[in-house]
């Protein structure tokens, strides 16, 4: 039995996806899907150990990467932390400062279980990455996308993720480790040869 999808949020942040459920970074051939959740160690650790390795590939417009941001770890914050710094990436992909920003999210990441950052220091964080103008503060402050988490959460849940990081190449799931992440991509370029 299917599950209820979550409805589609009146406004998706620019660069996502035809499903409205990600956003998308690059233009190479193959595609990868990476699901998050950014009050999860495990995806800081993914973002440390494999994050370089998915920088070089987006550089060499081998694959285009397209980043779910879930909030399956609100329950492990009083502030739905999660929820609300995936809907602070979606005002960073209005600045087209997505991927810098989940990286700064990562490297200053909260405890599990801690309340998690406040609104400002998404705000303040946002800056260290450039996203200086006035919008992203007033998108932040203004909870402009926090209907958006729960909609990629809920799709995400559709597709059969049950927990982040959740790494697909080319609709294949998996392991997310550098090694397994750069031998996916490479026999995903080389399967029609």
């Amino acid at each position: 039995m299917r599950t209820q999808m979550a409805s589609r949020p009146a406004r998706i942040p620019a660069g996502a996806n035809e499903a409205g459920d990600g956003v998308m970074v690059g233009a190479g051939a193959i595609a990868v899907d990476i699901h998050i959740d950014f009050q999860c160690p495990f995806c800081r650790h993914f973002e440390e150990a494999s994050g370089p390795i998915l920088d070089h590939m987006l550089a060499e417009n081998r694959i285009t990467a397209t980043f779910h941001p879930l909030a399956f770890l609100d329950g492990m914050s009083a502030t739905r932390y999660s929820t609300r710094a995936s809907a602070a990436s979606g005002c960073a992909a209005d600045g087209r400062t997505f991927r810098e920003y989940a990286k700064a999210l990562f490297a200053n990441q909260p405890p599990e279980g801690s309340t998690g950052l406040d609104d400002q220091q998404l705000v303040d964080i946002g800056a260290t990455v450039g996203l200086t103008a006035a919008a992203f503060a007033e998108c932040v402050h203004g909870g402009v996308h926090l209907d958006w988490p729960p909609y990629v959460t809920a799709s995400a849940a559709e597709h059969g993720v049950a927990g982040t990081p959740t790494v697909f190449v080319d609709g294949l799931a998996v392991p997310p480790h550098p090694g397994t992440l750069k031998a996916a991509v490479h026999a995903a370029e080389h399967s029609g040869v």
